[in-house]
């Protein structure tokens, strides 16, 4: 429920992991999320904006000089409206033009315009991501207040391995529902929580267990981190996310 009456400006960039920001923004507006898509030029060539315009049930914006059919600066109105803005994938020119103060097109400009929240989910070439002056920027942008999805470690589309992956939609959903309900109010605490079902050996073959499925657990553990809690969560199921 959280979601709903909920505006979240999803930034599309030209990063080979475009057509995976499309299940973002279908999973957004299934929750009741009302989703504006911005697009670079680069991101237009990888996934349509029609794409984006029908898993989203608006209008997509590409260009900055396109023709005017409503009487607002379109960046300004999507700035205002955004009550959290997503960037996702994060290429490191968009990193890089954020964290220089550069806005140049639709994108950047409506990000600098905005007093909304702003996650950036890089992902990239390993090598790219991990380039100092990728990493500067990022540090720079952290210290700013802008928030970072971690990109996950695997193979990647260049056909290398490492660090660079398009994280997964849970990890970027569970971002922004904690800077839409989330208060802090448990932020500096740690917490420890124990989700069952627990198992206890009687020999290498059988053991005494419970049906416990680990749900009441694993919801209390998403609440706390929804709140800032550096949470623990030690859990005998493997079946949960």
């Amino acid at each position: 429920m959280m979601f709903i009456n909920k505006h979240i400006v999803v930034g599309v960039c030209g990063g080979i992991a475009a057509y995976k920001a499309a299940g973002l923004v279908s999973q957004l507006r299934q929750r009741g999320a009302d989703v504006h898509c911005i697009m670079t030029e680069h991101a237009a060539k990888l996934v349509t904006p029609i794409t984006f315009g029908e898993l989203s049930g608006n209008d997509v914006t590409v260009d900055m000089f396109a023709n005017i059919n409503k009487w607002d600066v379109e960046h300004i109105s999507l700035a205002q409206l955004a009550d959290v803005f997503v960037i996702a994938p994060a290429t490191a020119d968009i990193i890089g033009k954020i964290a220089n103060g550069i806005a140049d097109d639709m994108l950047s400009t409506t990000i600098m315009a905005t007093t909304a929240k702003v996650i950036f989910v890089p992902s990239m070439n390993t090598n790219m991501y991990e380039n100092p002056i990728v990493q500067e920027n990022i540090e720079k942008l952290r210290k700013l207040g802008y928030i970072f999805v971690e990109p996950e470690s695997g193979h990647l589309a260049c056909n290398a391995s490492g660090k660079g992956r398009f994280p997964s939609l849970e990890k970027i959903i569970f971002r922004i529902e904690r800077i839409l309900s989330g208060r802090q109010l448990l932020k500096g605490k740690r917490v420890v929580i124990s989700a069952g079902g627990t198992k206890e050996n009687i020999d290498p073959v059988r053991y005494i267990g419970n049906r416990s499925s680990g749900r009441m657990g694993y919801a209390i553990a998403r609440a706390a981190a929804i709140e800032a809690a550096d949470v623990v969560l030690v859990s005998c199921t493997e079946a949960l996310p």
